[in-house]
């Protein structure tokens, strides 16, 4: 089956795990009493590296890359799933990274479609989207699976269930990870690193590819197996707990395990005044620290993980926040980073740095201090490790840690996974599902786990939150292991530099390094390279209706959009256009006014780039793109806006079929047009920042900024039509803003479901007849349907008329293609495809449906023969995930609204396909490879 650790009974699970960390912690401890036991002298330190790609995760890539190659060697990187990045655009960032470094050679892997069932047994290729407490198989289809089954009074067999599970284990929630921002100073932040990613980094021919890109657990396997090696843990640690626990019989070849984490010991200054408690600050670093004041990031994220490989046997040297605090970016280490870049990866790593100066919060950058928040101020974290983890292997013949840069001790210590009291069950707790079906009836691990950053249970009024989730504690007894921990960071021994860490100058000094340098970045890989602007000029010709595109990124909706750009800007005879004979008088519209993005669908915000990059291939760079909110309506934290669940949003799978592939355009992002507008974190005062950046005129732009631009520029009278692809946030927030009744005239939603077929909110099964968009803001949808706007629903029954791959791709096969229709027919050909050869992507057909809406707005075709029918609809929204979303007809609540309820699919198709194969208004620049021929032709040499 595939299935590595069994367990078919829930007690024994307990005793399994339990007993099996105890015997391995003794048995491993003898076994590696020597750091370098396995290793073989003279030969180079073979490194696997786990990262979440944040700034000083690749800062550590570097720090490493540009070691003698004879003592050390990168073997391998995985990415952390579920830390500081997004998988689809974190894989593609350490691709170019490593690109630029000449290093092609080094594997990467990330993520996964496996899952752990109910029973604890691990599936092949867990992804490590989600922490291990919450992998314990999709419970809402294990129940359905078994209920439908013993229904019909038949017997589920293994194969059954992991059938069930497929393509669904990689939805799920938020507990630890809600901790991170998802938007600006977040995940978008890191994802595009602040907007310079695009700009600086060269790419090279490897990128993410569905069903092709090799998993974290096949590359760990790999890099494992093939010898002794040293383990690097930047992020969470996921991957490798899951590693460990399905190939203990690899477990021998890891020398040591080096980990950036945890915060241990309180670091107090006292004084005559201070009463007790309050000389101490806190041990974590997560933000809204009132519930949980213990916790790193790094640990948080999955405590359990981190007890396993802590307590696997293997030697761990830990450099937790203790050690970090003391290695603040001062002021005069920015200062001596900024006059010398002498290697792209120097030019690249301060850009980034200083991006992160410029838009830091408050004025506390470049300070130490003993309450450790990421607020406050910024830290050599994971870079610190890996020079430490360096400086101690180069002195592997010492056993007590001897190195360069920070001060070691032995200490006894544990991760916390649960609260006390234990052994109890109160629903927070996967482990401990009842008292009859408890997998920990008692221990460590069985009492109650952090649900949120602001979980009831943690907070204390007037006292610090009581949850210790992901704390590294200092222990006695059985459950302690000890780990050499680094404490402070060494004295520069120069009492004179104004660099007064040692670990200051080697930074620099290695940054600058011109051995195992960067080869080139965007702008000199090629010798003509040059961003420029397109914009149309459509002179004298008469605009149509104006209007706006509200998406989520979705595939389909890039593909409405391709198609959108290809209208006419004025009224055309369209037997110019298409084989379909009639007068389109009223089907001029051009999509001038903007597009609005909303970030909480199926693409997280740092996919606003390939809206930008389609833009340009089109050659309208001219159309504003605003960034609407990371959060659905009511789940940002009132306290701390930056933070969210994710409550609906956990519907979307992480992996493949979910966000990893639509940040990535299913792997064909990489292959458009580079644009030269792209997300930035620029900033100005203007708009509330605390300085201006650099270039606060480069500053994204929010989707209410850019919708408030549109109600300024349109001429009096004039009316927008707003067609909305995805959630509706934005659009609820625009019939909020001023005189939005005023300003549109007609609303186009793309969503929802009228009948009494099933809806196709596939990872919730329990609302069995939602659908995504609705759902994914049901707060939004209720705003919009109750608002006095003139609403057309193109719902999910009707969208499945129309979403044939075979019928689309039959008219796109033709010689004389434009590059949009090029576009098109690789991205259905590659959903066509992944939707046969893998069930995780059942779905596909869902974004072919969505290019309809377009398709509406643009005009009354005859042909398309389409009839509307005049509905009472209401939304039901009450906060339970089983209604949440649903559209019901209403005879005495609803309202009105018309619902397009069949088209003429065959013709349908021939116009769609039609439009995008005229070459009238065709691309500027078809792709990147079109983009890099230019790029490397004298400009007299152009066609």
């Amino acid at each position: 089956m595939g299935s590595i650790f069994v367990a078919p009974e829930r007690g024994r699970f307990t005793v399994r795990v339990s007993g099996l960390v105890v015997l391995i912690g003794v048995l491993g401890a003898l076994a590696h009493i020597n750091f370098s036991t396995n290793h073989v002298k003279d030969r180079p330190r073979r490194i696997l590296m786990d990262m979440d790609v944040d700034m000083d995760d690749f800062f550590g890539i570097f720090y490493l890359l540009k070691q003698n190659t004879s003592e050390f060697n990168l073997q391998a990187i995985t990415i952390s799933s579920n830390g500081w990045c997004n998988s689809g655009h974190g894989i593609n960032h350490v691709y170019d990274l490593l690109f630029m470094m000449g290093r092609d050679d080094i594997p990467v892997g990330v993520g996964g479609e496996g899952g752990i069932l109910p029973n604890a047994t691990i599936l092949p290729n867990v992804g490590g989207y989600l922490p291990i407490i919450d992998q314990l198989g999709s419970w809402d289809l294990v129940f359905r699976f078994w209920r439908e089954y013993n229904e019909q009074e038949q017997t589920a067999s293994f194969c059954d269930m992991q059938s069930v599970l497929q393509g669904t284990s990689t939805a799920g929630g938020c507990r630890y990870r809600q901790a991170i921002p998802v938007g600006a100073k977040g995940l978008l932040d890191v994802d595009t690193m602040y907007g310079l990613r695009k700009g600086f980094l060269p790419q090279g021919s490897r990128g993410y590819s569905p069903l092709e890109q090799p998993t974290a657990q096949q590359v760990m396997i790999n890099a494992i197996s093939a010898g002794p090696i040293t383990v690097f843990l930047l992020g969470t640690h996921t991957n490798f707990a899951i590693f460990l626990m399905t190939n203990p019989q690899l477990k021998k070849n890891v020398d040591h395990v080096y980990v950036m984490g945890g915060g241990i010991r309180p670091q107090c200054t006292k004084s005559n005044n201070s009463k007790p408690g309050e000389e101490c600050g806190n041990i974590g670093n997560l933000f809204l620290a009132d519930s949980n004041p213990y916790a790193e990031f790094n640990i948080f994220q999955d405590p359990f993980a981190a007890y396993e490989v802590l307590h696997s046997g293997i030697p761990v040297t830990v450099i937790p926040l203790d050690a970090t605090n003391t290695i603040p970016v001062t002021e005069s280490v920015f200062k001596a980073f900024e006059q010398k870049q002498n290697t792209y990866e120097a030019r690249y790593s301060f850009k980034a740095l200083k991006m992160a100066h410029d838009t830091w919060p408050d004025n506390h950058f470049h300070e130490e201090t003993k309450m450790a928040t990421l607020l406050q101020n910024f830290f050599m974290w994971d870079y610190f490790m890996v020079g430490v983890a360096v400086s101690i292997m180069r002195n592997s013949s010492k056993d007590n840690g001897e190195n360069e840069f920070a001060i070691m001790e032995y200490m006894n210590i544990t991760v916390v996974t649960s609260n006390e009291p234990y052994g109890t069950s109160d629903g927070s707790n996967p482990f401990n599902k009842g008292s009859t079906t408890s997998k920990f009836k008692s221990g460590v691990h069985s009492g109650h786990v952090q649900t949120r950053v602001q979980d009831p249970f943690c907070l204390e009024k007037n006292k610090k939150g009581r949850c210790k989730d992901g704390y590294t504690m200092e222990v006695t007894g059985p459950d302690a292991v000890y780990v050499l921990v680094a404490t402070e960071a060494k004295r520069n021994q120069d009492a004179n530099s104004s660099l007064d860490r040692e670990f200051y100058k080697s930074f620099l000094d290695v940054m600058n390094c011109p051995r195992q340098s960067g080869r080139f970045n965007i702008s000199t890989q090629f010798p003509y390279y040059e961003e420029i602007f397109y914009k149309p000029d459509f002179g004298t010709r008469k605009k149509g209706k104006p209007f706006v595109f509200d998406i989520d990124m979705s595939t389909g909706d890039f593909i409405a959009l391709l198609y959108l750009l290809k209208l006419p800007i004025e009224q055309i005879d369209i037997k110019q256009l298409s084989p379909l004979k009639y007068m389109a008088e009223e089907w001029a519209y051009v999509l001038s006014k903007g597009i609005l993005v909303s970030p909480n669908g199926w693409a997280s915000a740092a996919t606003i780039d390939i809206v930008y990059d389609v833009l340009h291939m089109m050659g309208r760079d001219d159309i504003p793109v605003g960034l609407g909110d990371v959060f659905a309506i009511g789940q940002a934290e009132p306290t701390f806006p930056s933070l969210g669940d994710c409550k609906y949003k956990k519907a979307i799978p992480l992996g493949g079929g979910g966000l990893l592939d639509s940040d990535t355009l299913y792997g064909l992002g990489r292959d458009l047009p580079r644009s030269p507008r792209r997300y930035t974190a620029e900033n100005s005062v203007k708009f509330g920042a605390p300085r201006d950046t650099n270039h606060p005129e480069l500053r994204q732009p929010l989707a209410l900024e850019v919708w408030k631009s549109i109600v300024d520029s349109i001429d009096p009278g004039s009316k927008v039509t707003y067609l909305t692809n995805g959630p509706l946030t934005n659009l609820a927030q625009v019939i909020s803003s001023k005189s939005a009744s005023s300003v549109i005239q007609d609303v186009y939603i793309v969503g929802g479901h009228v009948g009494y077929e099933k809806g196709n909110l596939f990872t919730v099964p329990s609302n069995e007849f939602a659908e995504f968009n609705m759902f994914l803001d049901p707060l939004a949808a209720k705003v919009v349907m109750d608002s006095e706007l003139n609403v057309t629903l193109i719902p999910l029954g009707v969208q499945r008329t129309v979403s044939s791959f075979d019928c689309v791709l039959q008219r796109l096969e033709h010689k004389n293609q434009t590059p949009e229709a090029e576009l098109t027919q690789n991205l259905l050909s590659r959903l066509s495809q992944l939707q046969q050869k893998n069930d995780r992507y059942h779905h596909m057909n869902t974004f072919l449906g969505e290019v309809l809406g377009a398709v509406v707005l643009a005009g009354d075709d005859p042909l398309l023969n389409q009839t509307f029918q005049p509905m009472p609809l209401k939304i039901l929204v009450d906060g339970n995930v089983k209604k949440d979303g649903l559209v019901v007809i209403d005879e005495k609540q609803g309202r009105l609204v018309k619902v397009l309820r069949s088209v003429n699919a065959a013709a349908y198709y021939d116009h769609f396909v039609n439009v995008l194969m005229n070459q009238i208004q065709s691309a500027r620049i078809g792709s990147f490879a079109a983009q890099k021929r230019i790029w490397s032709t004298p400009p007299n040499r152009l066609p």
